[in-house]
């Protein structure tokens, strides 16, 4: 890439004020406030220590720099000064450079460069400290029993968390930068001996491959470049702010990719159905959570069908056999079924929005005006039918009964679609939107992973287990979607 040419091209100056030139015309150096040096003079010679404020532990700096200036308390040999530092810096991170951009590039991500005059390499010490916070359960994973800690938006602590659950000297986190201006750290993790190396290369290659400035919004670019998602809807990767998701995914072959500054962690491939499970379902027996997995089932296939089938009958009444006459609106407003459902669907995304955008403590109270005087008001008037609140009503706590939001707001859209098929040609319009529908996502693909697996192709065994929430103890294969390696997690 651009920046790999530039950095092979300019090794480091011998003289430090030739680095400070450098430093002053190219990064900034005495423009940017937060970018300093602090000179040094040891046994004779100068020392520059080049850092930037905010990004760095000011206590292990100023620890670094009295190990520097104690040298002068001793009786050493100047012509070696730059091994003599090397080997007295107290810090368990130090390795040297031997480029300029590379040094630059070091600096701005937060660590301090150790410049001597006369010597073409500079001493790298890590003392990162980024502003973040505290670990934390993320508020859409929530869980009652479980872990309370979750990913934040410092890489290093991210690494940390699935380090801490995997303690496996195979376990790689390779690291790389991203964006030719924001040089984001991206790293990849996997399990060596278990993770399909070929799958490991293809993300690795696709990471290289990225020229981009910047990425701003992180890993949901990182995400459009490694899948290529266009306008499609569906999500191709799955998204975790958990580090116990992160973890199981890992053990299992898949392979996660951290974005510094996010708090989330991408998993791929993945299928459908791996935005369909939800971490509670392992957190409780296998009963229940079977139980759990067929409720949430409902809810997303409610999500998706139950409006437009509801039309349906709706409008072609002779479907419904006597005993279901009940299903469909017993008024008759003056404006049309089709019309009211969009209305009330439209309007629970403007309150899903308005509920994002508003201050917690106000939220309630928007909640119930919306619930109390929206709703009941609209039916007293004569704008929607009791009817339509009810079923817009289940559709929409199926859509937040949906663990991923990416996939409940495709499959949002899905009902819309279909909606509309269904209110200009009837019975034929949902049959063949239910056809393309199923055929578009088995068309899909993901890192070379069919999105449907393991219905279509269809794999009996791999399915019962989509459907079944096994024990673990009886769970001793890794699933052959991801191709692992090492297919058995439990030694026979």
């Amino acid at each position: 890439m651009v920046s790999e040419t530039k950095t092979a091209m300019k090794p480091i100056p011998d003289s430090v004020s030739d680095v400070e030139t450098f430093m002053k015309e190219r990064v900034g150096l005495g423009v940017s406030f937060d970018l300093g040096v602090r000179k040094l003079k040891v046994l004779g010679k100068d020392v520059h220590v080049y850092y930037v404020t905010g990004l760095l532990e000011a206590g292990v700096m100023v620890a670094v720099v009295k190990n520097i200036i104690a040298l002068n308390n001793q009786d050493l040999n100047t012509t070696k000064l730059y091994d003599i530092l090397k080997n007295r810096i107290v810090h368990q991170q130090v390795k040297e450079v031997e480029t300029i951009d590379e040094m630059v590039d070091q600096v701005l991500s937060g660590l301090i460069a150790v410049v001597v005059d006369g010597t073409p390499k500079v001493l790298i010490v890590d003392v990162r400290s980024y502003p973040g916070r505290t670990p934390q359960e993320p508020d859409t994973e929530k869980t009652i029993r479980g872990a309370r800690d979750g990913y934040t938006e410092t890489i290093v602590v991210n690494t940390a968390l699935t380090r801490r659950r995997i303690r496996d000297e195979r376990l790689r986190f390779e690291i790389t930068k991203v964006g030719e201006r924001s040089k984001t750290d991206v790293a990849i993790g996997y399990i060596e001996g278990v993770a399909d190396p070929d799958l490991v290369d293809t993300i690795r290659k696709e990471l290289k491959n990225i020229d981009i400035d910047g990425l701003t919004m992180a890993d949901k670019t990182i995400e459009e470049f490694i899948v290529h998602q266009g306008y499609n809807p569906f999500p191709l990767v799955r998204y975790t702010e958990r580090a116990d998701v992160a973890a199981t995914h890992l053990l299992e072959g898949h392979v996660i990719i951290i974005v510094d500054t996010s708090p989330s962690v991408i998993i791929t491939p993945t299928t459908v159905f791996h935005h369909m499970q939800h971490a509670e379902e392992y957190r409780q027996s296998p009963a229940v959570g079977t139980m759990i997995r067929w409720v949430r089932f409902v809810g997303i296939f409610a999500s998706l069908f139950l409006l437009p089938f509801w039309l349906l009958f709706a409008m072609d009444p002779s479907f419904l056999p006597e005993s279901l006459e009940f299903i469909g609106p017993k008024k008759q407003t003056s404006i049309p079924i089709v019309v009211q459902i969009f209305i009330a669907d439209f309007g629970m995304e403007f309150l899903r929005m308005a509920a994002i955008h508003t201050p917690t403590p106000l939220s309630t109270a928007m909640g119930l005006i919306a619930a109390i005087l929206i709703g009941e008001i609209a039916i007293n008037v004569g704008l929607f039918v009791p009817e339509v609140i009810l079923y817009v009503a289940v559709a929409t706590i199926g859509t937040y009964a949906t663990p991923s939001l990416e996939l409940s707001i495709a499959n949002k859209i899905a009902r819309l679609f279909l909606l509309a098929l269904t209110a200009f040609f009837h019975a034929p319009g949902l049959i063949i939107g239910i056809t393309v529908f199923i055929l578009y996502l088995a068309g899909k693909k993901t890192v070379n992973t069919p999105y449907l697996w393991p219905l279509l192709p269809f794999y009996p065994k791999a399915f019962s287990h989509i459907l079944f929430r096994r024990p673990v103890p009886g769970s001793s294969i890794r699933p052959s979607i991801v191709h692992p390696y090492d297919r058995y997690r439990q030694p026979k």
